[in-house]
């Protein structure tokens, strides 16, 4: 029987997924996706569908099939839906080391003319089209890598005894500083699209010992570099009675254990996107590190002329992780172009005691992180000097009235991590809707 219009869903073989089917050679299963490609050859179709998880080739016989749904098939459009069902033979020319030899199939919907094609198409209009871009296999398989990536950031996190703590979305003031804060109405009052969910997860250190944050995160930056979002998602750690090298040594662990996870699980999906694994194989402990003196002595030796007290820019940040296969962690910048909270280090006064972590092939930073300011006076002083309004930090002061402790931890910007474990060069590939400046749509 060659269509389901005469069979009940229960009268078929069951349904199984792309990324599955070699569990299945022998057996007679169905596939419910869409036509990602399609080829004839006399009484032979070959179907590309995929699902999702994957892509099959399904082998259509005429004398199988029917006339009718033969030449049904024949017609078909791109990315129109279908459910096709048969025999998963084991085939290593085939994509998954298997194929489908059809039995019937069923016509879902046709797809009406397909925009985007084989043929090479501008960034914009991929932009322009990006609903429809996610179906690409290269897109898809970055959005796998990228879940992955989130249930690997979670089961180190829940292994280590941190519970997820979420922070508010708005906020009554700036954490990273004002100039890059959306503004929004809150019933007559102004309050903030979050920059960070740090400062709040200060407060569940204080309550819980250990904690994280994930969730969306907003900048008002006016920038166009394949580095930056105008929103984009954050992990942050919180741990009291850390010191710096605490955070520097989270940093490491955390991420090796990510990139291995994903290593171990997402093999096809970097292979499809042309990600060379040995650069990947190449994380492991320990990451070398240097202060920010050291930093600018071997910025000079390379040429680049930092003054010091300035941050390093992105070509300042590729010179520096060029002799490296690993993340490098740079620790101890100057003060000024820190953040307010941030402790000073007690052995100079000049620098704080934060890091950041740059991803190797020039990837930028991926991590931003520092022990932070325990004392009420200095916080006092500091928010002042940033001339920071009083009354919304009060809360936050709070933390240093009642039982401060040392305590640190760190940001790990998701998209960057993603693109630098996917090999992608541009960020805006590697969450689904990129939200970036002049563009909002779709």
């Amino acid at each position: 029987m060659s269509t389901v219009e005469s069979s009940s869903a229960r009268d078929l073989p069951p349904a199984a997924r792309v990324r599955r089917l070699a569990e299945h050679v022998g057996a007679t299963v169905r596939v419910q996706g869409w036509l990602a490609n399609r080829r004839s050859a006399g009484k032979l179709q070959f179907l590309q569908v995929r699902d999702g998880s994957g892509t099959v080739q399904c082998v259509g016989r005429k004398n199988v099939l029917g006339d009718e749904l033969f030449e049904q098939l024949d017609g078909l459009s791109q990315e129109s839906s279908l459910e096709v069902w048969g025999e998963v033979k084991a085939d290593e020319r085939s994509p998954g080391g298997v194929e489908l030899q059809m039995a019937g199939a069923r016509v879902v919907r046709a797809a009406a003319e397909y925009p985007i094609t084989n043929k090479e198409h501008s960034t914009g209009f991929l932009m322009a089209h990006r609903h429809l871009w996610l179906r690409s296999s290269k897109q898809a398989a970055t959005l796998r890598v990228r879940s992955r990536i989130i249930k690997a950031i979670r089961d180190f996190f829940d292994s280590r005894d941190f519970v997820n703590f979420d922070a508010p979305m708005f906020t009554p003031s700036a954490c990273e500083g004002t100039s890059t804060l959306f503004e929004v109405d809150y019933f007559g009052e102004p309050a903030y699209l979050t920059q960070s969910g740090q400062l709040y997860g200060e407060a569940g250190a204080m309550a819980l010992g250990k904690i994280y944050t994930f969730g969306p995160t907003f900048r008002a930056e006016k920038s166009k570099t394949r580095r930056h979002l105008t929103e984009f998602w954050m992990i942050e750690p919180e741990v009291a009675f850390a010191t710096l090298d605490d955070v520097m040594d989270l940093a490491e662990d955390f991420l090796c254990s990510v990139v291995q996870d994903v290593l171990k699980d997402c093999r096809p999906e970097l292979e499809l996107l042309g990600r060379d694994l040995s650069k990947l194989e190449a994380i492991q402990k320990p990451f070398p590190r240097l202060s920010y003196d050291e930093a600018i002595e071997k910025l000079k030796e390379l040429g680049h002329e930092v003054p010091w007290g300035e941050d390093f820019g992105a070509p300042d940040e590729e010179a520096l992780v060029a002799a490296y296969d690993k993340p490098l962690l740079v620790h101890r910048y100057p003060h000024p172009v820190k953040a307010f909270y941030m402790k000073r280090d007690p052995n100079d006064d000049r620098v704080a005691l934060c890091v950041d972590v740059l991803a190797p092939e020039g990837y930028g930073e991926i991590i931003g992180g520092s022990e932070r300011a325990d004392d009420l006076d200095y916080l006092l002083d500091q928010i002042q000097k940033h001339e920071l309004p009083m009354e919304a930090f009060e809360w936050y002061l709070d933390l240093r009235r009642f039982g401060s402790v040392p305590h640190g931890g760190f940001g790990l910007g998701l998209e960057r991590t993603v693109a630098w474990i996917t090999g992608t060069r541009h960020i805006r590939e590697c969450i689904p809707f990129p939200r970036m400046l002049h563009k909002i749509y779709p």
